[in-house]
Parts: C-alpha cells; structure tokens; sequence
C-alpha cells in the first residue's frame, strides 16, 4: 500500500487547526500554526516532485457504496498549481497578519490562525477531489471557516458582509445540490450510480438532464467567482475582512469557481458547454469592463482591489470558453498570477491602512515621503495587477486575449479595454495616495515605513511575481498539458493560424 500523499496533504493543516483548541499563549499558538503551514508547503513541494517524477498519486476507497460515492483525489496540472498556490499564501498570510488578531478580533489569536489552517485544508481537499459529491461537500464547507473570518475579524460592519457573504455562498450551494442529486439519478440510469468525474463524462449525453444538470453546476461557480451580476457580496466581503482574510478569498477561495468551470462543466457536459459559451462570453466581458470602471470610481481602497479582481476573473472565464489551448492555458496561469498579485495589494495596502486607520483613499496623500518602500511596494503591486510586461499577469493576460482574438477576435479588441482601464485605476490609486503634498495628519498617522517583517513578506511576494513572469514555463508546462486535455473533451479543435501567401 503506497503512503496516501494527497490526504496526508490536506490533513496536515486541518490537524494543526485541531492543535489550536489547546489552551495556550497567543505566541505559541501563531508559532504552532504557522509551523504547520510551513509543513504542509514543504509536503505540497514533496507532492510536486512526486507528480513530476511520474507517481501515481490517485486515491480511491469507496465510501458510501449506495450512492457511488468515493473517497477519490488526485491531481492534474491544474489542481497542482492551484495547491501550490494554496499552501505558499496561507504562511504568507499569517505572517503578515501575525498581530491581527489582538488589534480588531473579537477572539482570539488561536482562533485566527485555527480557522486560516482550516479554509487552507478544505481548499486543498477542493482542488484534489475527483469524486462530485465529495467535492460538493468540500465546496460548502469552505464558507463556515470564511464566514467565522470575517465576523470574527473583521471592521464595523462585519456582521452584514459575513451573513452577505454566507447567503450567497449558500444560494450557490443550493442550486449546486440540485446538480449533486441530478448526476446521481443520471448515473444510475445509465448502469450503477457514481459519482466519480471520469465516470459521469463517460456518460451517454441526454440534451434535457445535461443542460438542466450544466446549468445548476455553472450558476453556483459563478456566484462562487463571482461575476456581474451576482458579484455583490464580494466588495462588501473585502471591505470589512481583514486583508490577509481577503487574500484567502478572493486569491484562492473564488478560484474554486473558475476552477470548477473546467474541472466539472467542461469535463462532464462538453457538448452543453458549447452551447452556453456566448453567454458566458458576454458576462466575462461585462465583469471586465464593469469591474475596472467600478475599481476606478472607488473610495474605498479594499473595495478597489474587490472590484479588480471581478475584472480579472472576467479574463479568467472569458479564456476557459474561448475553448483553446492558449485561452485555456491562460486561464488556468491567471487563476495562478491573480493570487501572487493580489495578496501583493491587499497586505501592502493593509500595512498602509493600519498605519493610518483608515482604508478610504481620500485619508492618504504624499505617503511616499513618509514611507518610500511601502510606496514602492504598492507600485509594484499595482504594476502587476494592470498586467505590466515582466510580471506574470502579463504573460496570463496576452495568452487568454491571443486565444480569444484566435477565436473571436472582436471580443478580444472590447477585452483590450478592461486592460486599458486598470492602468488608470492602479496609477489614479497610487497617484492620490502615495505622490502629492504630504498632509500633517498623514505624517503623523503614517510615521513609520515598513518593518522587516513587512518587507520580507512585500519582497516575497513581488519577486515570486517576477519569477513567473521572466520564466513562466516553470508553470506553463504542469499546465498546458490539461488544457490541451480540456480542448480535446470539450472536442473544439484550436484555430489553424492562417498563412499569407503571394
């Protein structure tokens, strides 16, 4: 029996959230925590090189025979990245927030660092399952830990944004459950019930039940997204958590919905995916355009990095139905990029903001006399969130456009825009809060530049940003190889470039 690593991989942090409900200090607990972090990202690289080396690494053991339920992971280039990107921002995150808990929660540090190791688990065991139910379950369980995150931590309003943000994930999950029950009813029709996803894409297609099927899946991925209009709860969500609670949401939770747009949509319903990609083209280039015109217009400085990343994950969709291999590749590199990106935005502007205490735009001004690396930091952050050449996000962005204008190419000209859009929204925020005269108040509320601690966690995180993006192949290639697999279920062919000739 070889040594189950996927589930030893998703238990090491939900063990260590276990090990927070011992009584203990706040600085053993932080430090017990963040060890156990720090281990499952040591165990998610020992994964890695397993995946790489060729080791089989599926688990299957029946679990609830009746319904053909298993208890089923195993990873793809996809899952792969998204559980790298999953284990390195959770000790990021609670480094960065290392004193969080004692300056707004309402419990304590233990408490904290529990519920971040425990989303981080769920997360985890989300982005291994092969099994739907089990990923249904996953899918759901993932709010609680969230939800506790930010009414337990969050600011003044945080009661609102956490039922807000609880009613729309469950709405999600509800109109998921009509699916789960659906595939069950499906399978068993069509010889013994499964749930298993190689099973049910290798069920005969029946036009009816698929698209009724297809459809409750594709409705709760994108709320779970979120794009236009079902976005809302997300600004509210961002506004009142903390910003390392935002990081976990918005960099790795929200994936979960992009990411179940190709793991289950496009995998099991092919031909109704197909059929429903201009609708979701359009709502991808709604939530491109709206989002960065709401970013721009802005007052508050984390409900601007919401409204971006609604914007982003237009991009994010608009390469998954596009349907080719570059679009796809892209995609997947984008869910990837965006979170290296924007934990790069929310911690720096956290760093700013709890200095200041104030998150508004209009309480800065002039702060990088005060505070150059903050500033440059924040540049930086900024620069790659608009997608500038050099950092990762732009090599995500040129390759979902490239495979979109292969396909459509005026969808790709109107996309071009939200590109134009977020270099006005990142350079009007620097501009007005860190260039100009220097208000007293400003001065003395931002008196300090960042520490050490701070810079290491800034540094960290903008050259891993510069990695992908002078070298992006160290991702690309654990990638393209799903979403030439995705292409090829989904059975569109990638566009023959066309050769001029004489």
């Amino acid at each position: 029996m070889t040594l189950p690593w996927l589930t030893i991989l998703g238990l090491t942090p939900i063990i260590g959230a276990l090990v927070m409900c011992i009584p203990t200090s706040k600085g053993q607990a932080k430090a017990a925590g963040l060890l156990f972090a720090l281990a499952t990202l040591i165990f998610s690289v020992s994964v890695t090189i397993n995946y790489l080396g060729g080791m089989n690494l599926a688990e299957q053991v029946p679990w609830i025979p009746a319904f053909g339920a298993h208890w089923a992971l195993n990873l793809d280039g996809m899952g792969l990245v998204m559980v790298l990107l999953t284990a390195i921002l959770t000790p990021v995150v609670l480094i960065a927030e290392w004193g969080v808990a004692e300056r707004v929660g309402r419990w304590s540090p233990r408490a904290f660092t529990g519920l971040v190791l425990l989303l981080e688990g769920l997360c985890l065991f989300v982005f291994m399952a092969e099994d739907v139910l089990l990923f249904y379950l996953l899918f759901e369980a993932t709010l609680l830990p969230m939800y506790f995150l930010i009414g337990g931590f969050g600011g003044a309003r945080r009661g609102y944004a956490a039922v807000k943000f609880l009613l729309f994930g469950l709405a999600g999950g509800l109109v998921m459950l009509v699916s789960v029950i659906g595939v069950y009813v499906w399978s068993a029709q069509n010889g013994s019930p499964s749930y298993l996803i190689s099973d049910l894409a290798a069920l005969p297609g029946n036009s009816g039940t698929g698209w009724l099927l297809m459809s409750c899946f594709l409705i709760a991925f994108i709320l779970k997204a979120p794009m236009v209009p079902v976005h809302t709860w997300l600004p509210s969500a961002a506004e009142e958590a903390t910003p390392g609670t935002s990081v976990l949401m918005v960099g790795v939770m929200d994936k979960i919905g992009t990411f179940g747009m190709i793991k289950i949509c496009l995998a099991i319903f092919p031909v109704e995916s197909q059929a429903v990609a201009p609708a979701m083209i359009t709502l991808a280039l709604i939530s491109i355009i709206y989002g960065a015109l709401a970013a721009i217009g802005a007052k508050n400085l984390l409900r601007l990095v919401a409204y971006t990343s609604i914007s982003h994950f237009g991009f994010m969709v608009l390469g998954i139905y596009t349907f080719t291999s570059v679009g796809v590749s892209g995609s997947i590199f984008y869910m990837v990029n965006h979170g290296f990106s924007t934990a790069a935005l929310f911690l720096v502007l956290g760093f700013l903001i709890n200095r200041g205490n104030s998150a508004k735009v209009a309480s800065y001004g002039g702060v990088q006399k005060v505070a150059p690396v903050l500033a440059g930091f924040l540049l930086l952050a900024g620069l790659s969130s608009l997608a500038l050449p050099g950092m990762s996000s732009f090599v995500s962005e040129f390759m979902v456009m490239a495979g979109t204008w292969s396909r459509i190419p005026w969808v790709a000209v109107i996309s071009a825009l939200g590109t134009v859009l977020a270099a006005v929204y990142i350079l009007l925020m620097y501009q007005r809060t860190m260039t100009g005269p220097l208000p007293p108040a400003v001065r003395e509320a931002v008196a300090t530049d960042l520490n050490l601690r701070e810079r290491a966690i800034g540094g960290f995180l903008v050259a891993v940003i510069l990695l992908l993006g002078f070298v992006p192949n160290l991702a690309l290639s654990v990638i393209e190889p799903t979403a030439q697999h995705t292409v090829q279920v989904v059975g569109v062919a990638d566009p023959v470039p066309e050769m001029g000739g004489e």
